[in-house]
């Protein structure tokens, strides 16, 4: 634990006992909202202590989430709501599927940037990585500029999530069917009929069978929420408390 994250944690600890907490109606965010009056005063503790010279709101990632966001061209907040959605922080985590780090970049998606499996795991190139593979995911589905932000931001996250194969057949499902293929709610429809083999079996599906549409719409809804929350908290400046590292 870093002695900006022990510092923090004290001080909560102290004024929700004193002053009293607002909670975010989300408990698996799990996080503390102080009060106004506990705000204050821990905005004041903080700036005071002449040992906290990284300063982090989101993360201790911040910093280099900023840096890496500015060079690939990506928001840095939503790169942190994903990092979150994924790992909860944990820079150290594999999964079953074997995606690795703090953003689960898969091996593969290494290889396909030139990355040894082995350097994966760093977190600067695990951030570095997840900038790049959204940009090529955005530069691959050609998106029009005039579509909405959410509907753009929900299909590039569910490529990320659920593979941009499977939302690419998805799109071209709907476009077949003279749907709108850069909505969303289209397209999470078309993901759904992907595990009925009447669609799947389709010549226009060229990446098969897709059972996962309900966990990459979650997934996506999770990490859109996460993203309102984390940018909510850097305009207001407002700490995060008990990151996993």
């Amino acid at each position: 634990m870093s002695k900006k994250t022990a510092f923090i944690s004290i001080v909560l600890i102290l004024f929700t006992t004193l002053l009293g907490f607002e909670l975010l109606d989300d408990d698996a965010l799990n996080v503390a909202i102080p009060s106004q009056q506990s705000q204050e005063i821990i905005a004041t503790a903080i700036h005071e202590d002449s040992l906290m010279v990284d300063e982090w709101i989101i993360s201790s990632y911040d910093n280099m989430m900023r840096r890496i966001g500015e060079e690939e061209g990506q928001d840095w907040i939503l790169m942190s709501a994903i990092a979150y959605s994924e790992s909860r922080f944990k820079s150290g985590l594999t999964s079953k599927r074997g995606a690795v780090g703090i953003m689960q970049i898969m091996p593969i998606v290494g290889r396909q940037f030139n990355v040894d499996v082995e350097q994966i795991a760093d977190p600067e190139t695990n951030i570095r990585l997840a900038g790049k593979l959204l940009k090529q995911i955005d530069k691959t589905l050609k998106i029009p500029v005039s579509t909405p932000y959410n509907d753009r931001i929900s299909i590039i996250l569910a490529c990320y999530n659920g593979g941009i194969g499977h939302v690419s057949d998805a799109r071209r499902l709907a476009k077949s069917n003279g749907e709108n293929h850069n909505s969303w709610e289209v397209v999470a429809r078309y993901l759904q009929m992907k595990a009925d083999p009447a669609i799947y079996e389709s010549e226009l599906v060229h990446h098969g069978k897709f059972s996962g549409s309900r966990q990459t719409e979650a997934y996506v809804r999770e990490v859109l929420h996460r993203y309102e929350i984390f940018a909510k908290m850097v305009e207001e400046g407002l700490p995060m408390v008990a990151q996993a590292q």
